[in-house]
């Protein structure tokens, strides 16, 4: 965020956040960090994330620096599974942002609304880049807080007409039924292979730690967009996916080590060299699907470029919007 420290420290909260940033705000930020990182402008620091030995965390630190945008911060934040009984999101993060050129702290800007934005911005930059022109059955798999947010930005990239679902916890379904009643889209639920058979595009959107959709239910032309793993353990999809399919990335090191593909990988099905960062495709140096019939799966892991790039997006638009008052720090 190209800020002047000497305006002082912005604070912006959850609700100003809600308020300020949309989806195409996400979508454009997102897109645009992908491309930086994919050309060399703008790269991850290490992840650093671990189990704290309380209340079951898990805990940890995103970074990095767009030197295209100027961004420079980390997000700080975690997954806390007894949330969700206490009222509050499983998924908790702040992010900090600071001046590239002084290395000042400029924003705090809450992380949690900002998370889930800026994760179906992912998928829906994939579904834009990747899936068929003609797509019309979109599949999700996963029906927790995030699902919404995916469906949301998804229906935004196709036209689709139907959406079919299926998640673990079946009483969870209604949240995603209603909001594709509100956007004019049939609803059915689904077993994951029924799932698998009819969808054009399928998200996957859980914290699951086996497969939850196998290669052979996927048909020709598919693309999928795997959201939820983004842990050393967790997976969503059968291995043997990644041999039939176009294996895309946001970013292929952490992709191979805490992302989807670190299984297939793990397994000797696919190597490094086999990924293409979705930054290449954006940029138009890969020509993303090559036919009707390719199957193209987006490994969507989660990098701290992201939350910077939708975090200062937000910080931007709520100092132009006059909503938040710089403080000394």
């Amino acid at each position: 965020m190209s800020a002047n420290t000497d305006d002082g420290l912005l604070i912006v909260s959850e609700e100003i956040c809600e308020k300020v940033i949309r989806r195409p705000d996400a979508f454009s930020a997102v897109e645009a960090v992908f491309g930086a990182m994919a050309r060399g402008d703008a790269y991850n620091f290490p992840v650093v994330r671990e189990a704290i030995g309380h209340a079951d965390a898990l805990y940890g630190f995103k970074s990095g620096f767009d030197r295209a945008g100027m961004v420079l911060g980390v997000k700080a934040g975690g997954y806390w599974p007894g949330n969700m009984a206490k009222g509050l999101t499983n998924h908790q993060s702040t992010v900090c942002l600071f001046d590239p050129d002084t290395g000042r702290l400029t924003a705090l800007v809450g992380g949690n609304y900002l998370t889930a934005l800026r994760t179906a911005a992912s998928s829906a930059v994939s579904i834009a880049h990747l899936a068929r022109k003609d797509a019309k059955v979109l599949g999700m798999v996963g029906a927790g807080h995030q699902s919404t947010f995916q469906l949301r930005a998804a229906v935004e990239q196709r036209d689709f007409e139907r959406v079919v679902a299926w998640n673990p916890h079946p009483d969870m379904l209604p949240r995603l039924a209603a909001v594709a009643e509100e956007l004019g889209l049939a609803f059915e639920a689904v077993t994951p292979e029924e799932l698998g058979a009819q969808a054009d595009v399928i998200i996957t959107i859980t914290s699951a730690f086996e497969p939850l959709i196998m290669a052979d239910w996927i048909k020709p032309g598919t693309h999928i967009a795997c959201m939820g793993t983004d842990t050393k353990g967790k997976q969503e999809v059968d291995p043997a996916l990644f041999k039939s399919a176009t294996v895309f990335a946001d970013e292929i090191a952490q992709s191979i080590t805490i992302g989807e593909a670190q299984h297939a990988v793990a397994s000797g099905l696919i190597g490094e060299g086999n990924l293409t960062a979705i930054g290449e495709v954006i940029n138009g140096t890969h020509p993303g699907r090559s036919s009707a019939e390719e199957i193209t799966l987006f490994d969507g892991t989660g990098v701290g470029l992201q939350d910077l790039a939708v975090a200062s997006v937000a910080a931007r638009l709520a100092r132009e919007q006059g909503l938040v008052t710089p403080v000394a720090l």
